[in-house]
């Protein structure tokens, strides 16, 4: 789901809020030892995106921020602010290249150019948190113990 989140709007808050979760506290982003990377270069994303990109001369730069049941990639176009909203069930990362990652949702997708190794744990991190949600949603279904007894089996 891609908005403009440029303005306050409580209505469009609370669709985000109910879709990837709400913002951690301050003392859960210390223990996660923060929420958000830093800026990451767009190497090329979905048209749609890629038409807002191309209508102003910048580079395209982007941030993403944890949530509890997902991610938000902001980016700037012009003077307003755009979040692609992806719930972790429906996110799929691939590592391109050394220090290139596609991030997919439905028909979107972001080609980012990571920087640094604190960018390439960010992303471990993103997915390490998938993983246990995924894990956590089945212990509440109790599906887990079907998993493991048909493994087993």
């Amino acid at each position: 789901m891609l908005k403009n989140v440029s303005y306050n709007n409580p209505k469009q808050e609370d669709e985000i809020n109910n879709f990837v979760g709400k913002p951690f506290s301050l003392i859960e982003r210390l223990k996660m030892k923060g929420i958000g990377s830093g800026k990451l270069l767009i190497v090329s994303a979905s048209k749609e995106i890629e038409n807002l990109l191309i209508l102003d001369q910048n580079i395209n730069q982007c941030n993403i921020e944890r949530r509890p049941k997902g991610i938000l990639i902001y980016f700037r176009v012009l003077l307003e602010t755009y979040a692609l909203i992806i719930p972790y069930y429906k996110l799929v990362i691939f590592k391109v290249d050394s220090d290139v990652y596609t991030i997919h949702i439905d028909h979107r997708k972001v080609k980012i150019k990571v920087k640094s190794n604190k960018d390439h744990e960010f992303f471990r991190n993103i997915l390490n948190e998938k993983a246990n949600l995924k894990i956590l949603n089945l212990v509440k279904n109790g599906q887990l113990l079907d998993l493991i007894l048909g493994l087993k089996a």
